[in-house]
């Protein structure tokens, strides 16, 4: 990696690094309230299953590299020079979908084009150059959306995990405007009504809201919130079921990994696809209780028994220590050693759309 990289993903790392170390600190149960959810806290939210502290001296640790040693799960010599795989996306597939299946187009990391039932979804978009507070640093693509914003079909509803800069991107939510409908995490809706956007459903987990004929279920995952080191898990973090008459599909936002995806598959089923995140797991003592890598991902994905998952997460910005090509040869790897066949989780290219009958 060049020295601008190094840079700009020092910045970025900073600025969310900043968060996350705060975002980990303790409640104070003398202050908690009996009649809260147990993800709720007085000032916000948190995981009920994690409670792992990280301390700034543990985040310089790992932008300087002296965090504990790991070994790399795949040895250097098996990982190629990351080279973007694009295909030219399909605009009349897309423009005319068929309503009797379901229809997903990756778009890059997690955002993706989800169609079904006559509805088109976005998950988590992000069409900018930077997943940045700033147009000038932070991690740049390494490949162009799959689809280009003025191809989009007409978009109906949008579903948000959490306010992170890689998954919440203002330029786009500003372009989408308040002609889609968006589902957004607890706390969520002000940050768009502050951008003159209305057509907003916040919902906590385990609630649901309706669109058409699909029902939008925002179900639990393990992170964590924060655009700035002082809005520390201000508002909720979320995954999304997608309830439809021709299969669920569920999209996991930004996780670790918890119990909740068991809960998740016994709720849900049956999950016809599912998105999960395989990237950004590098190092595992800092961001293990976060981001699953493709091991977690494996074990979500029978979790929820999905029928199909598909890795997103990956591939299109740099946000950690692992080679940017590696995240696809671990899944695969990880897939064999749980005798999960191959075909039933799988990652996609720039732009390429897959159907399901």
């Amino acid at each position: 990696m060049g020295m601008v990289s190094e840079v700009n993903l020092f910045c970025f790392s900073l600025l969310i690094g900043l968060s996350f170390l705060l975002s980990c600190s303790g409640v104070d149960a003398s202050k908690e309230s009996l009649d809260l959810p147990a993800h709720h806290t007085p000032d916000g939210f948190r995981n009920p299953y994690n409670r792992a502290d990280r301390g700034f001296g543990e985040f310089l640790l790992w932008q300087l590299g002296r965090g504990p040693d790991e070994p790399q799960p795949i040895p250097p010599e098996r990982i190629p020079e990351y080279q973007p795989k694009i295909v030219q996306p399909d605009i009349e597939v897309l423009k005319k979908p068929d309503f009797a299946k379901i229809q997903i187009t990756w778009i890059g990391h997690a955002s993706f084009l989800v169609q079904v039932a006559g509805v088109n979804v976005l998950t988590d978009p992000i069409f900018s150059e930077r997943c940045s507070p700033f147009s000038f640093v932070g991690p740049k693509r390494f490949a162009p959306p799959g689809i280009k914003f003025e191809d989009l079909p007409k978009i109906h509803t949008v579903v948000i995990s959490h306010n992170h800069y890689d998954h919440l991107d203002e330029a786009t939510i500003e372009r989408l405007g308040n002609e889609s409908r968006f589902f957004v995490p607890l706390g969520l809706a002000e940050w768009f009504r502050d951008r003159g956007i209305t057509n907003v459903v916040e919902l906590d987990w385990w609630q649901s809201a309706s669109f058409s004929d699909l029902n939008f279920h925002c179900v639990p995952a393990q992170h964590f919130s924060g655009r700035t080191p002082f809005d520390r898990n201000a508002t909720l973090w979320a995954g999304w079921v997608i309830e439809s008459k021709i299969g669920n599909i569920f999209f996991a936002g930004d996780t670790g990994y918890s119990p909740h995806f068991q809960e998740i598959g016994a709720r849900f089923q049956p999950i016809k696809v599912t998105m999960i995140p395989i990237g950004a797991y590098s190092p595992r003592w800092f961001m293990g209780p976060v981001h699953v890598n493709p091991p977690e991902a494996v074990r979500v994905h029978q979790d929820v028994r999905s029928q199909l998952s598909i890795g997103m997460h990956w591939g299109t910005f740099k946000l950690s220590d692992e080679p940017p090509a590696e995240a696809p040869i671990y899944l695969q790897e990880a897939l064999e050693k749980a005798g999960v066949d191959s075909e039933s989780f799988i990652v996609m290219k720039f732009g390429e759309t897959r159907i399901l009958d």
